[in-house]
């Protein structure tokens, strides 16, 4: 494959404009920086790609695909921890007010300017005066933190709730934890996918769809119980994968090897790292483009116990495509404490155990009558309380705020033989950005060569997501050959999963490179012959190869 320069990467640019396949977004209005369209090409290759990734992780067998709104309460978000710490810092110019990352100003200073404090940050910029990328100067103002979140509002008028546009599908999935564990019979391990879209309202996106405002995501979240040492067959990856971890830099090992030396803390981590590569590689992503990077303890997410990354090197340099999160319990428990629901998995001992109890529980005679509808739910609530608590005691439970008194309460403690507990399961998360994805198997895939003296451009993609399955050429619209071609075409329409073109527009060499440009796999030409004998020429987009076969032989 040809090296990764400035110069391919504009004319792939240009023609993922030109043939519909990504282009700027409202760009007759001037366009807005961070969103993009997926054209009439790019659409069909964007379905593709996420039905591709919901059919590989559903075939581990429990899994289970959910939807969930992309508008998301302020409550939420701040329970996930996103309200106060999902920021970046920004600073403006001095001369012309443009806002810019700070890191971004210094990161061909520093290779992990990201990971930096703000006054780290601040010494850097003041030391080595960056320049602007919008007007060129090198005065700038103090940084501050910026939410990356879209305010929204819930509602008309002053009844309204705050909100955001989601940054992640992954709440959604955290929230609905208890439909999804009635669904698995109670039991674990079990996970949930979700895809569609999220935003970040980003201070300066940049290097086209790299770090985008709207963009498409894809989420497992996939529940397990710490106490139980899971089991995964990692005889599915014999090939040695580049790994650079946090303390050790780069080696390469077996995926087995790595989690079997600690370097990988958590086998299930392991074990998705292994199912991530076999995705990507499916989808087109050159293997030796591809490594994991281990989180160093200074850019961990909040959430995060341990998180590798999986990086993809293209015109851009190695970026970030996909992370694999261990997020322990800390989702599952930051909900249940705001709201009072309990999130919680049940585990079964082996055998009884004695335990001792020391909390809380209501009396009902004085709790029913205070709370109603809500009782059982502040029994609940009550019930999860440590044994130290005290009373009153202020809690929001489905939206309203009560007051539990002393009189409402009653201390529990006694000595009993159990046969389980409840716990908080952890979760491990794989999250795809299914748009940096797609940028980098088009960039891997875009293939230019010569043929009959000029440069001749293709798209290898492979055959499960190429965006037009085949297309259906007459060689002339005349003669019966445009109504026999029109015809392969509607019957190769109605079957499932093919979508067919009808192309009748310039020479038969046009059209075939028209198709090998947005990578279609096959072509079938209608000619002469056609009409006497019933047999059509089967083009091959890779090797270029023809073979006469029978209409009703075509492999499709």
């Amino acid at each position: 494959m040809e090296e990764f320069n400035t110069e391919r990467l504009g004319r792939l640019t240009g023609m993922l404009k030109r043939r519909g396949v990504i282009l700027p977004a409202f760009e007759i209005h001037g366009g807005a920086a961070g969103l993009y369209d997926f054209g009439p090409v790019g659409g069909r290759l964007r379905n593709r790609v996420n039905q591709t990734w919901i059919d590989h992780w559903q075939s581990l067998g429990n899994i289970v695909e959910i939807s969930c709104p992309t508008i998301t309460p302020y409550s939420v978000l701040e329970a996930s921890g996103h309200v106060g710490e999902f920021s970046d810092y920004l600073t403006e110019c001095s001369e012309c007010g443009e806002a810019s990352r700070a890191d971004h100003l210094v990161e061909d200073i520093h290779p992990n300017a990201d990971t930096l404090s703000k006054d780290e940050l601040s010494k850097l910029i003041e030391e080595h005066n960056p320049q602007c990328p919008a007007c060129g100067a090198s005065d700038w103002g103090e940084i501050e933190a910026q939410n990356l979140m879209f305010n929204t509002k819930i509602g008309a008028g002053l009844s309204g709730r705050q909100g955001f546009l989601r940054p992640e599908t992954a709440q959604g999935m955290f929230t609905s934890f208890t439909s999804i564990y009635r669904h698995f019979r109670e039991r674990l391990p079990f996970g949930a996918i979700q895809t569609g879209k999220g935003y970040r309202n980003e201070i300066s996106p940049r290097q086209g769809m790299i770090r985008l405002r709207e963009f498409n995501m894809a989420e497992l979240e996939y529940f397990i119980d710490p106490e139980i040492a899971p089991i995964h067959d990692f005889s599915l990856w014999k090939n040695p994968v580049t790994l650079i971890a946090d303390d050790g830099g780069e080696v390469v090992m077996t995926l087995e090897k790595a989690v079997d030396n600690g370097v990988i803390r958590h086998p299930t981590v392991g074990y998705f790292m292994g199912w991530t590569m076999d995705f990507l590689l499916s989808v087109g992503i050159n293997p030796s483009f591809l490594r994991f990077r281990q989180h160093e303890s200074t850019e961990m997410a909040h959430y995060a116990q341990d998180c590798w990354d999986a990086e993809i090197l293209g015109s851009y340099g190695w970026i970030e495509c996909v992370g694999i999160a261990h997020r322990g319990c800390y989702d599952l428990t930051a909900h249940e404490e705001a709201t009072g629901q309990r999130l919680r998995a049940w585990r079964t001992f082996d055998e009884p155990k004695v335990v001792e109890i020391d909390g809380w529980t209501t009396d009902g005679a004085k709790a029913g009558p205070a709370f109603r509808s809500l009782a059982g739910k502040v029994n609940q609530f009550v019930e999860g309380l440590p044994s130290d608590s005290s009373f009153p005691l202020s809690q929001n439970i489905e939206g309203t705020d009560l007051q539990i008194l002393p009189e409402h309460v009653k201390r529990v403690q006694r000595t009993e033989n159990v046969n389980g507990e409840w716990f908080v399961p952890h979760v491990v998360e794989p999250a795809f950005g299914i748009d940096r994805i797609i940028w980098h198997l088009l960039d891997h895939s875009y293939t230019e060569t010569e043929k009959s003296g000029e440069d001749y451009a293709y798209l290898s993609l492979p055959e499960v997501i190429a965006p037009v399955d085949v297309t259906v050429l007459p060689l002339f619209e005349k003669d019966g050959m445009d109504l026999l071609a029109q015809k392969i075409h509607r019957d190769l329409c109605s079957r499932k999963n093919i979508f067919s073109v009808y192309d009748a527009s310039g020479s038969i060499g046009k059209r075939y490179a028209r198709a090998d440009e947005i990578g279609v796999p096959w072509c079938i030409t209608v000619d002469h012959e056609s009409l006497s004998d019933n047999t059509v020429t089967l083009r091959n987009r890779d090797s270029g190869e023809q073979t006469r076969v029978s209409i009703d032989d075509l492999p499709f």
